[in-house]
């Protein structure tokens, strides 16, 4: 699955699935931008040899300037990554802080819109153009306590679906990606959150976690990387419109 001549940059690819998504590409032959939040957030990337720019995803004018850098860096860019995305607040939704409900969005999905309309203008531009978000198992299932966070990452499904039918014709495919739980610090902070708030031991809220799919494991960025190197190239040419589970047949989510 090479990805020689691709252009691709990666949003919120400072460390975790971002950062694993643009190194696995990179191996692949690809040109790779990177983007995170702070100078700090991008360090990781920055000690794995990957360029990155300081964007701020739910800032539009910060998203506009990372795309003329993919211009000046990459030349032109073939595959959008939207994967900038955090977990927001847990809590029963009548005690849920209204600015962290609406920063979840302003980062899940406001981002990636920014994203998208900045990027097209090059992507037009590619013999081979493809945008791929990063949804989430709770952007196909509900989620107690975790509303901010299923809502938004409904919403990137919504997008996607209607971003591939409007840009079809322009050969652009667009996809989604919706892992299961991911193994990794913010997974753990959200199990911590939702034991405290139902008063149940991490232990236990783990096992429930890990439970979820029919593999009974959790996911790890690799599984999510191999997916996202996969549709981005020709092996993905006609795929498009689609929300591409990889979480181990999970049903349900706690």
């Amino acid at each position: 699955m090479s990805l020689d001549g691709y252009r691709i940059v990666v949003t919120g690819a400072g460390s975790g699935i971002g950062l694993r998504i643009a190194e696995v590409v990179r191996d692949a032959g690809a040109d790779v931008l990177v983007s995170d939040v702070s100078e700090q957030a991008l360090a990781p990337a920055t000690a794995a040899g990957l360029a990155g720019v300081v964007a701020d995803s739910s800032d539009e004018a910060q998203v506009a300037h990372l795309m003329k850098q993919v211009q000046e860096q990459l030349g032109g860019l073939d595959v959008l990554v939207n994967n900038a995305g955090i977990a927001g607040p847990t809590g029963p939704v009548e005690e849920l802080d209204s600015d962290a409900w609406r920063r979840t969005f302003d980062v899940n999905i406001h981002g990636q819109f920014y994203a998208v309309k900045h990027a097209l203008p090059l992507l037009r531009r590619s013999q081979d153009p493809s945008i791929v978000n990063l949804s989430s198992a709770a952007g196909r299932l509900g989620m107690s306590g975790r509303t901010p966070y299923s809502a938004s990452k409904w919403a990137v499904v919504g997008f996607t679906k209607s971003l591939a039918v409007e840009l079809g014709d322009e050969g652009i495919r667009v996809n989604a990606i919706c892992p299961g739980a991911v193994d990794g610090p913010r997974i753990r902070g959200v199990i911590d959150a939702k034991a405290e708030m139902l008063g149940r031991p991490v232990e236990e809220i783990t096992d429930l976690y890990l439970n979820q799919s029919s593999l009974r494991r959790f996911v790890t960025v690799d599984d999510v990387a191999a997916l996202v190197l996969f549709v981005s190239g020709p092996g993905g040419r006609m795929i498009s419109g689609q929300a591409l589970a990889v979480d181990g047949n999970t049903e349900k989510l706690y």
